[in-house]
């Protein structure tokens, strides 16, 4: 039984959500970053047949015969997205030593993707020749990809042996582990002593003796990173603790579970020792077991281990080394869980003078939650947990354009947190966002223009952006903003105009003229920009027509002869866009000697670029067939 329209709809829109979901996902930075990556790329490549078929008109999508392919596709794509953000957060040295089992998952997903998309009949589609031939380009490499598993990392593996065997490995062969795991500085291992405590305590079975290994790993790993290097990219609080040039820290100090000092460290049954805060927590998670040696507990007890905690404190002292704060290094702190304790009784001070001080208090309290939201991930919960959001939404109409500016400033950080940006949508912020946007103070306007990018990463915040008058603004500060304004008004425009209702308002609004200027301003810094937007206007037809008045074949000639390769390949979409719907710009195109520029594309550009630029050269020979054909029937 087929879909209505309706449900047909809704399916299409979760699985463009889902595919801007994974394009936006972190770049990985671990042994897995190649898979990662690859996989991200190719579904990123799937965005426009779901944008394509949602924004198309109803009758249309109802007339989709088979659509057993999206279904089997959102699960497959719901996998992927788990996969790709467990491969992010997770453990580097876990994945490295479990490589072999998490290219084996990342080749299942690949195989569910392939069979998905193979159930899409593309030719019953309504959709453009340009989009269906991405798509069977993609389904193509996803095939391909089927059969091809990820080749071994063999210098991984081997590096990865020696310094397990050995007790003290070559510094080189430590630097060369280093870098590929992305382990370099003492922030980077706190992380991972962070994401090992975690995946001891997650996991459903005992890791048993490859916590050992890990543990073993990651020592050594921090060992040469504090003796290569012991103040790179570290805290104010590790900086203090390091500021004597922290000596190595005796194995028998540690937890066996976090690999940090011990502050309370206590004993279980079977004798280790270990952080009193981690065992508690691995115990309340139901394990009955020894962490580092696998034992049964025989009860559940933990003595205080006092002699150890006066040696530590001693070695504390000898080497200026401060004690662990009292919440324990071990303690899970996971990103956006809440903030400091110090930060939030500020927080709450200043959402008081927010809402019931006078003007300058206000200001000032606008200012400070500016900061603290730009600070660190944590804040930016705490403040939206304590209701500032509105407050700030009512500044951004006051009539002080410093305490206007440091609340939209105030939103664009908080903004960068994902559930703060439906918080900020409800709370009204949009209409009066763009009236900053307009009427705002110069760097009032450009933050608010970067506000508006960060929340129309949400596709239905586009429309509402779109519908609120937006763009007009947008290409004022595009016209007439600083080189910054002028970034942040092209990012929000382009990141707008992926909904196909938000092209048409661009391009009534008068977005061409400016980007063509933009475009033959080569040390305006701006071509990179132009040259994207007017890529995805040229899918729109009333963008194609007006981009077309606009003289736009030189310079885009131009650009495909000298540009970088990312432009030459937009350039090629704008004219392939142009020529294949209207004759007259093929013949200029011919006039301007496209032939010769298109056919070094063919062979030096990006794979789309090599495609868009064949498909020119074969409407350029066709039209020279023709007009050989009417040069003859005139003799």
């Amino acid at each position: 039984m087929g879909l209505t329209g309706d449900s047909k709809g809704q399916l299409l829109s979760q699985l463009a959500e889902l595919v801007k979901e994974i394009s936006g996902l972190p770049e990985c930075r671990n042994s897995c970053k190649k898979m990662h990556g690859t996989l991200v790329r190719r579904i990123k490549l799937l965005s426009p047949l779901f944008e394509e078929l949602r924004d198309g008109n109803e009758e249309s999508m109802v007339k989709i015969e088979e659509i057993k392919g999206f279904g089997l596709l959102k699960s497959a794509l719901d996998s992927t997205k788990k996969l790709l953000q467990s491969i992010n957060e997770g453990s580097k040295l876990y994945q490295a030593l479990q490589k072999d089992q998490v290219a084996y998952k990342f080749q299942q997903m690949t195989e569910t993707i392939e069979a998905a998309l193979s159930e899409i009949p593309y030719d019953k589609l309504d959709i453009s020749e340009e989009v269906r031939e991405q798509i069977e380009l993609v389904h193509a490499q996803f095939r391909r990809a089927k059969g091809r598993p990820e080749s071994p990392d063999l210098q991984l593996e081997h590096d990865l042996a020696i310094v397990q065997k050995e007790k003290d490995p070559d510094p080189a062969i430590l630097k060369r582990l280093s870098d590929k795991l992305q382990l370099r500085t003492i922030n980077d291992l706190t992380k991972e002593s962070v994401a090992l405590h975690e995946l001891v305590i997650a996991s459903g079975e005992d890791p048993g003796e490859r916590i050992e290994e890990m543990a073993s790993l990651l020592k050594k790993l921090k060992d040469f990173v504090l003796t290569e290097n012991p103040e790179a990219d570290t805290s104010e609080g590790e900086k203090g603790l390091m500021k004597h040039r922290s000596p190595v820290i005796p194995d028998d100090f540690r937890c066996p579970i976090s690999l940090e000092l011990m502050k309370d460290p206590v004993i279980v049954s079977t004798g280790q020792t270990y952080e009193r805060s981690c065992i508690q927590k691995w115990l309340d998670a139901g394990h009955k077991t020894c962490p580092k040696t696998q034992q049964t507990l025989l009860h559940t007890a933990l003595t205080p281990n006092y002699v150890l905690k006066s040696l530590i404190a001693l070695w504390c002292e000898s080497n200026g080394v401060e004690l662990p704060k009292k919440q324990g290094t071990c303690r899970s702190r996971k990103a956006g869980s809440s903030a400091s304790d110090c930060d939030r009784t500020a927080i709450i001070a200043l959402l008081e003078k927010l809402a019931n001080g006078n003007s300058e208090q206000q200001r000032a309290a606008a200012g400070e939650l500016r900061l603290l939201a730009k600070r660190n991930a944590d804040n930016r919960v705490c403040i939206a947990e304590a209701g500032a959001i509105p407050l700030l939404v009512e500044l951004l109409s006051s009539t002080d354009p410093r305490t206007q500016e440091h609340a939209v400033t105030a939103l664009l950080n908080l903004s960068i947190n994902d559930s703060n940006k439906g918080t900020i949508v409800n709370a009204g912020a949009i209409p009066d966002i763009v009236d900053v946007l307009k009427n705002g103070s110069t760097e009032a306007r450009e933050n608010a223009a970067a506000t508006l990018f960060s929340l129309s990463v949400i596709d239905e915040n586009k429309v509402a952006i779109g519908a609120a008058g937006a763009i007009p603004a947008l290409i004022k500060l595009l016209c007439e903003g600083s080189p910054r304004g002028k970034k942040d008004a092209a990012t929000a425009i382009f990141n707008l105009s992926i909904y196909q209702g938000n092209k048409a308002r661009a391009v009534r609004a008068g977005i061409v003229p400016p980007l063509m200027r933009l475009l033959k301003d080569a040390g305006g810094g701006m071509v990179d920009e132009a040259l994207a937007i007017l890529a995805i206007l040229a899918s729109h037809h009333e963008g194609r027509a007006a981009i077309g008045q606009a003289d736009p074949i030189p310079v885009l000639l131009e650009v495909i002869r000298t540009g970088s390769p990312r432009n030459r390949e937009n350039a090629a979409a704008v004219l392939w866009s142009l020529c294949t719907s209207n004759l007259e710009q093929l013949k200029i195109a011919k006039d301007f000697g496209a032939e010769e520029a298109l056919k070094d594309l063919s062979e030096t550009g990006t794979d789309r670029a090599k495609r868009k630029a064949g498909s020119i050269l074969e409407l350029l020979q066709q039209l020279e067939v023709k007009e050989d054909a009417v040069s003859l029937s005139s003799l």
